[in-house]
């Protein structure tokens, strides 16, 4: 092993660290906010966040309407999948730091995804998954992670770390 080869599993492990710790904030940042009510409860937030399902072959399209100021704990992303704004102005928070976009635009989700989310404009936010599946639980079940404990994630992480892909 050459210093080139040590310096590159460094940044991978920095990467990882970095990851993790961006994890654990997010998790403890929207416990507390359901604390202390800072997050719209989910009746009141499917009342003011529309959604649209679509299914195209082997595809599911997820439209949500988000209105301006509203702030948002995304669900954790299990499968890499295209995401488009068509309409807004937005700030994301990931561990890649903060983004502020304008529609029209188009970006990808990695697996190990969760965003929080800021609309400083009413917002159109569209992502597409490859499934088969019709039924939303179902396919819930197949894109996002309940914690970031999933194979699917862990598996991402792995691959970060080693630059291989790993088979579950």
């Amino acid at each position: 092993m050459d210093i080139k080869e040590l310096e590159q599993i460094s940044k991978e492990q920095s990467r990882l660290q970095i990851i993790k710790s961006f994890r654990d904030l997010i998790t403890r940042f929207e416990e507390q906010g359901k604390r202390q009510d800072i997050f719209t409860n989910n009746e009141t937030l499917q009342s003011a966040n529309p959604l649209k399902h679509s299914f195209g072959d082997g595809c599911y399209i997820r439209e949500i309407f988000m209105p301006a100021g509203e702030l948002i704990v995304s669900k954790i992303h299990k499968k890499l999948h295209p995401f488009f704004v068509l309409k807004g102005h937005l700030s994301i928070l990931t561990e890649d730091g903060m983004q502020t976009i304008k529609a029209p635009y188009s970006g990808i989700t990695k697996p190990g995804t969760k965003r929080i989310l800021y609309m400083h404009e009413d917002t159109v936010f569209i992502t597409v998954h490859v499934t088969d599946k019709t039924e939303l639980r179902e396919i819930e079940e197949d894109v996002i992670a309940k914690d970031f404990s999933d194979p699917l994630i862990t598996k991402e992480d792995m691959r970060l770390l080693t630059n291989k892909d790993i088979q579950i």
